[in-house]
């Protein structure tokens, strides 16, 4: 409704957890308000309260905007966050604590994210562009000390992120065709503090396409394709950078009555990162690792099938 308003407010439990020998507690608020301004434009608003123990009161406000004109979509928000420090991130989560040095004189990571979506939908078309940007400040990364211990450390600069998505979705009676890519550029300050790099880990380019028939109480067939292109690998001693690879799957699905036969394959091509370097690293790393990143399939082929039965009534 035209002029309309919608506001809420929650009290959040505080949280308390351990890092290493630190406990942390966080109590929180939140609020939130929804406004109406014409039938097809809408605002919202809403701002976060944590109370850290550790690293004081912080504030992590955003704002967001629809306007839906016909067949049109326009999408758009902003705002700011704020992540405490905590040992248990992806490259400790691979190898355990024992090698990791003790936090200590870490800050808070800040970000601050936008993104604009421009949409559209009529008939059987559906289409949608997404440019998106973050800027992360004190990001935390892992950095090598000797040859047998690592230790977290903030990074020396911003973190930047800056992509876009594009998604196409055709309907052709019983058959549903989707597209998508996804282009992205993420750099941030070497560990070692010689300039910047591309995060490692993270394809330049990705992209998709699905096609699916589907027939309500007869059944459904599916193929898709997906390509994932190079990526900057850290701390690998056969490769700077990936391989792009294309991953093919198919599905279907025979109903019966009350009985479903259904069968999946994945990876057809039988793309595995082992076919191209090993995964063991020569000499174990200093955080512990015994393995490289893994950056593409390590499973092969795969195909399995079953038999679906439904009881009740339709």
């Amino acid at each position: 409704m035209a002029g309309g308003a919608a506001y809420q407010v929650d009290s959040y439990r505080s949280r308390t957890f351990t890092a290493f020998d630190y406990t942390y507690r966080v109590p929180a608020l939140f609020a939130q308000g929804e406004q109406t301004l014409l039938p097809d434009l809408t605002l919202a608003g809403s701002a976060r309260l944590d109370d850290h123990s550790e690293y004081g009161a912080r504030v992590s406000p955003r704002l967001s905007m629809l306007f839906k004109p016909g067949p049109w979509s326009v999408r758009a928000s902003i705002g700011r966050g704020f992540y405490a420090p905590t040992p248990f991130i992806e490259e400790v989560e691979a190898a355990g604590l024992s090698r990791i040095e003790r936090l200590r004189g870490l800050r808070a990571e800040t970000a601050d994210s936008a993104s604009i979506d421009f949409g559209y939908a009529r008939g059987p078309i559906e289409a949608s562009l997404t440019l998106f940007g973050s800027n992360i400040d004190h990001a935390v990364q892992l950095r090598n000390v000797g040859a047998t211990r690592a230790e977290l450390v903030n990074a020396d600069g911003v973190t930047r992120t800056r992509g876009a998505e594009l998604l196409l979705r055709y309907r052709l009676d019983a058959i549903t065709f989707t597209g998508s890519y996804v282009r992205t550029d993420a750099r941030e300050p070497n560990p070692d503090g010689t300039g910047r790099r591309l995060v490692p880990l993270t394809p330049r380019d990705t992209a998709g396409l699905t096609a699916v028939w589907e027939t309500h109480d007869r059944g459904r067939v599916g193929l898709e394709a997906y390509y994932t292109g190079r990526q900057s690998l850290d701390d690998n001693p056969y490769r700077t950078r990936s391989r792009p690879y294309v991953e093919l799957g198919a599905m279907g699905e025979l109903v019966l009555g009350k009985v479903s036969l259904f069968i999946n394959a994945e990876n057809l091509l039988n793309f595995r990162q082992t076919r191209y370097d090993p995964l063991l690293l020569p000499r174990r790393a200093p955080d512990g690792s015994w393995t490289v990143d893994a950056w593409g399939p390590l499973d092969g082929r795969t195909i399995n099938g079953g038999i679906r039965f439904r009881f009740g009534a339709d």
